[in-house]
């Protein structure tokens, strides 16, 4: 049974869970009460797929506003490699650091077992999540495929 199937899928509350800002603060998906949010889960900082999907998001993000949706990408990196990965490629898209055991991408189950080469490891399933103005998700995308998914989430946003 998957997480979505057991709570953390389309309408359900989106756990209110603390994580932490480049800039030291904290930032939980509650402070974005009233207006939707794009949360998008990517494994690492600086790898091509990341970096493409963060400037694709950068690259919509006024058009994201004019939908009354705020965008957070999360990853387990540190808040100092969010720094640099923000400064390396002009990003505007608010980052976050998930990496407290029991954070938010565990408990969606974003965060989980891979499998490369005959090895297992703990990693991140990039995965977005569209969560409503009263903090339910709205639309999950599992598995995502970098190309063309942000214009993809941004006219779900709109229809919202």
């Amino acid at each position: 049974m998957t997480k979505s199937e057991t709570g953390t899928g389309a309408g359900m509350a989106l756990p209110d869970i603390a994580m932490e800002r480049p800039d030291g603060t904290r930032v939980k998906p509650s402070d974005y009460l009233g207006r939707k949010l794009v949360l998008f889960f990517y494994p690492k900082d600086n790898t091509p797929g990341c970096t493409s999907e963060a400037k694709d998001f950068s690259a919509l993000k006024a058009e994201f506003e004019k939908a009354g949706t705020a965008l957070l990408g999360v990853s387990k990196d540190s808040p100092k490699k969010h720094l640099n990965f923000i400064a390396k490629h002009d990003l505007t898209t608010d980052l976050a650091t998930d990496a407290e055991t029991g954070g938010l991408s565990d408990e969606l189950g974003i965060w989980t077992e891979k499998q490369m080469y005959g090895r297992s490891y703990m990693g991140m399933v990039r995965t977005t999540l569209l969560v409503d103005a009263q903090g339910r998700i709205a639309r999950r995308w599992d598995k995502v495929k970098v190309k063309g998914h942000a214009d993809e989430v941004l006219e779900a946003a709109r229809s919202l």
